[in-house]
């Protein structure tokens, strides 16, 4: 029988345990950074933590892996916050280039949102791996799957991402520093790939640990 692939939640801060990581090239990083309601900082410390947050995911990805961040824009005092910018000037510092960009639709095409837009971001970078045109897939996911959280990556967009995964990078185990419950954890498992999560949540972080997805 083949060996049942693992799970290691670690309840402690991710930008410390990025910093100390050093991740082989068979580890991918994805993950979706918090909003700034979930941080006890201004708004405009929030824009600085998280392009640099970014930047430590990015840095934390060996030269053949990739780091994919899946990030749902915010409206504030009328204004949209644009996520997948903060994102690429992160990966940008860190010297890593964009593999793509993906528009994965919350909600059907001319439906009317509020606060949150009816799109997320999926995003993929990396310092030397490439794809060939022959390797291309679809820009648009038409739907988010279940959300076992109100914040969590839904699970048709988890499931994309590992076939990603499995069919274009060396990945083997999947790395989520922000981890939340554990729903790319999960996922990762049912593709049959390893899993390492980071979340400062004690509660959060337990059911991160035990949490289950079925394949679609």
């Amino acid at each position: 029988m083949a060996d049942m692939p693992s799970r290691i939640v670690h309840q402690t801060d991710a930008i410390a345990w990025l910093q100390a990581a050093v991740l082989p090239a068979d580890h991918a990083l994805v993950t979706s950074l918090p909003d700034s309601s979930e941080l006890n900082m201004s708004f405009e410390q929030w824009e600085t933590w998280f392009t640099q947050a970014a930047e430590r995911v990015c840095r934390s990805a060996a030269k053949d892996a990739v780091a994919i961040f899946f990030q749902t824009d915010v409206k504030r005092e009328g204004q949209w916050v644009d996520k997948s910018f903060l994102v690429q000037q992160g990966a940008r510092a860190a010297g890593l280039r964009l593999l793509f960009h993906k528009v994965v639709c919350r909600a059907p095409a001319g439906v009317t949102t509020f606060g949150r837009p009816g799109y997320a971001h999926l995003l993929c970078f990396s310092d030397s791996l490439r794809l060939s045109p022959a390797q291309s897939s679809a820009d648009v996911l038409p739907t988010l799957g279940k959300m076992t959280w109100a914040r969590a990556m839904g699970v048709d967009a988890c499931n994309a991402t590992c076939r990603f995964l499995l069919e274009h990078t060396p990945c083997r185990t999947v790395v989520d520093p922000f981890c939340g419950v554990g729903s790319m954890l999960a996922a990762a498992n049912a593709h049959g790939l390893d899993a390492i999560g980071v979340e400062r949540s004690e509660k959060r972080a337990a059911r991160a640990r035990t949490l289950t997805l079925s394949l679609r």
